[in-house]
């Protein structure tokens, strides 16, 4: 399976530009009312900055020409009026659409994250975490922009564009020709810009993911990259990653800020042309100086919003990459899914088949290659082997994270594909040698394996697999709070914890992948009977390399290249000095 590391720029699916804002667009129906509201309220802006030139003309032809300063004055009180009224309403306008926008990243970033918890271990196995991170958070949060300017700018200054150009042709359509005359260049130069400037802008957000991913590596494993002294090496992996991602930053910007001088070059064009025409070609004599006033008014009228559409188009090209990334995401089909018309598995007594079941990763390599077995209700059964035999795989195979290519894996006789993957994994119990503990306290994360369990529950399944006392020394008890991954406790505790919340959740088959691996020799003897209590009544399955800890299963498989080589209880294997007496051997002459 490959792996798309920090050192590595990740694969963009090329989808059409317009077909991605139309889905980010979408968004904005579920606020009709407020949208409509917003666009009111542009109307009323777009209307009084339309009407100010005239006003202006008016004063100057109307009345300051003919003396009329009483007239003057109350056209002054009412263009006063109407332009406060007209910042009140670019006020109420901001902070009703920046609510809205943030509103609707939030819903992004909930359906992005709640797609991601479906998606299957294969997903994850082949990405950093930083990178998905990058997504949920640095991608969705460069979308407010456009989704708010598309209201705010798009349509309020398209509408201003059109009226303006329809007044200005209205008033005199030479004088509008000739301001207008620069159009063809600009519309050239932005063109040529948008065609090169989006993959630019894809490549940043590549390398923006590559940086973030390698942090989040870098503060996870930050103890061994103190403990070995490589602070220097990280730094200069770090120093090139932020190089990368400025460099793209650079390339990528300064051809947009070239949008910006073509639109400054093109309106100054514009005005040059205006007043030429004005003067030279119709004539001073046949132009007032209140329409020359109010046309150099509409010429900025019309080029300021071509600015302001400039701005949102760089912002689109420059965060629409961000959109195609979330996007993606949520597109991305989980491997594993309920099929349709599944059922709900009952409640089980936990029987476990497995008919000539292969299974590969890569669709190549086969780590299990036709595994039969059958599992009766209660028993403990061992599964032990070098390292890459095809162990951890039986069991994510019995929890469904992946799906096998053959044979079947029967729950209670139902085929864990025709039940629907919560029933499934409800009834199942989990446990790894890096149980992994969330912040809060330490009631929650017990809690975690059963969200509605009381307190009794959680402080019955405490002394069951004998956490209680240790928890009762801590300064809160109960309500200590634990910093991310458990910090400051030591790992025998963090796995007293993780024991304690799986026997919460009171599974009908436990999964115990390598669970006291990382536990010392006198805590192992001290959760041994708190392992057993959980083991009792359930179909349980244990992964270990540590024999000693398995010699009262009812039976031992020992797996090797993907198949079952032996298979018996401890005495039984020990006895036909097969592979197990050889994997028992060696571990005793490596104590010895």
């Amino acid at each position: 399976m490959p792996f798309n590391s920090f050192k590595d720029d990740e694969k963009t699916i090329e989808v059409g530009k317009m077909a991605t804002l139309m889905r980010l667009f979408k968004y904005l129906l579920a606020y009709k009312k407020q949208i409509i509201g917003v666009l009111f309220i542009m109307g009323f802006c777009v209307v009084v900055n339309l009407l100010n030139p005239l006003i202006m003309e008016s004063a100057v032809d109307d009345y300051i020409s003919k003396g009329n300063f009483r007239g003057l004055g109350r056209l002054i009180v009412f263009a006063v009026v109407l332009n406060i009224l007209m910042v009140l309403g670019i006020k109420l306008r901001m902070y009703v659409m920046a609510k809205v926008c943030n509103s609707i990243l939030v819903t992004i970033r909930q359906e992005l994250y709640t797609h991601i918890q479906t998606l299957d271990f294969q997903f994850f196995d082949s990405r950093p975490t930083g990178k998905i991170l990058a997504r949920i958070i640095g991608d969705i949060n460069s979308l407010k922009d456009v989704l708010s300017n598309c209201v705010t700018t798009l349509i309020p200054d398209f509408i201003t564009i059109c009226a303006v150009v329809a007044i200005m042709f209205i008033k005199n359509a030479g004088l509008a020709a000739a301001s207008l005359i620069s159009l063809p260049l600009m519309a050239a130069c932005i063109w040529y810009i948008q065609t090169r400037s989006h993959k630019r802008w894809q490549i940043h957000r590549k390398k923006s993911s590559n940086l973030n991913a390698f942090v989040h590596e870098d503060l996870s494993g930050i103890r061994i990259i103190q403990s070995f002294g490589a602070e220097e090496e990280t730094m200069d992996t770090f120093r090139g990653l932020t190089k990368e991602h400025r460099d793209s930053f650079i390339h990528a910007v300064r051809l947009n800020d070239a949008i910006g001088s073509v639109i400054d070059f093109c309106w100054g064009l514009g005005t040059v042309s205006l007043y030429f025409a004005g003067i030279l070609i119709i004539g001073v004599d046949k132009v007032s100086i209140g329409t020359f006033i109010a046309f150099g008014s509409y010429i900025s009228m019309f080029w300021h919003p071509i600015m302001n559409l400039s701005n949102f188009y760089n912002q689109m090209i420059t965060n629409i990459a961000g959109a195609e990334r979330v996007f993606e995401i949520m597109d991305t089909p989980s491997a594993i899914t309920d099929r349709e018309g599944v059922k709900e598995l009952p409640p089980i007594q936990g029987k476990v088949d497995f008919d000539k079941v292969s299974f590969s990763y890569d669709g190549t390599v086969k780590v299990l290659n036709e595994v039969s077995f059958h599992i009766k209700p209660g028993e403990t059964i061992a599964l032990v082997g070098p390292t890459g035999a095809g162990k951890t795989t039986i069991v994510n195979l019995i929890s469904r994270f992946y799906d096998i290519q053959d044979g079947h894996v029967y729950i209670d006789g139902y085929d864990v594909r025709d039940v629907s993957i919560e029933s499934l994994r409800h009834q199942m119990g989990i446990m790894t040698q890096d149980n992994f503990l969330f912040s809060g306290t330490i009631k929650d994360n017990i809690r975690y394996g059963k969200l509605d369990a009381t307190d009794e529950e959680i402080i019955a399944a405490a002394k069951a697999v004998n956490a209680h006392d240790f928890i009762m020394r801590l300064d809160n008890g109960y309500d200590t709070v634990l910093s991310e991954r458990g910090g400051g406790l030591s790992i025998g505790q963090k796995q007293l914890l993780a024991f304690a919340r799986t026997m919460v959740s009171d599974p009908r088959i436990l999964i115990l992948d390598e669970a006291t691996s990382s536990i010392d020799t006198k805590t192992e003897l001290l959760v041994q009977s708190g392992i057993e209590s959980l083991l009792k009544g359930r179909t349980s399955f244990v992964i270990a390399h540590r024999l000693s800890t398995i010699q009262k299963a009812d039976r031992i498989f020992v797996i090797d290249n993907g198949t079952i080589v032996e298979e018996g209880n401890a005495a039984q294997l020990m006895a036909m000095k097969g592979a197990y007496y050889q994997l028992y051997m060696s571990q005793f002459k490596n104590v010895v």
